[in-house]
């Protein structure tokens, strides 16, 4: 499997996801348009994210801060969460369980 293979589908408005399943987790890697929101929301998966390229503004549980390549995000599962891409953005998020409303 090679990333440049699998389809980009558009999971909310601005954010175009490349995502990949396995048995217990699931990994996207997000191309961000500039001002895309994904309002604050919770769910049962455990998840990390890593900002690969801009600026994203990011809300968990209440804090907001603004993270920049090289950061992560480890976000515990039933936390609620939301951010917003300030610059375009490159983003890979890993879900555990796998997520099954992105398969």
């Amino acid at each position: 499997m090679n990333l440049t293979n699998i389809p980009t589908r558009e999971i909310m408005p601005g954010y175009h996801g490349k995502l990949i399943h396995s048995e217990n987790m699931s990994m996207a890697f997000w191309e961000v348009e500039k001002d895309a929101e994904v309002p604050e929301h919770f769910h049962i998966n455990e998840q990390i994210m890593h900002v690969i390229e801009g600026e994203f503004e990011f809300t968990l549980n209440g804090i907001t801060k603004v993270y920049r390549p090289g950061d992560l995000v480890i976000i515990a599962p039933n936390v609620p969460h939301g951010g917003k891409a300030l610059t375009p953005c490159k983003l890979m998020d890993v879900f555990s369980p796998t997520r099954e409303e992105y398969k």
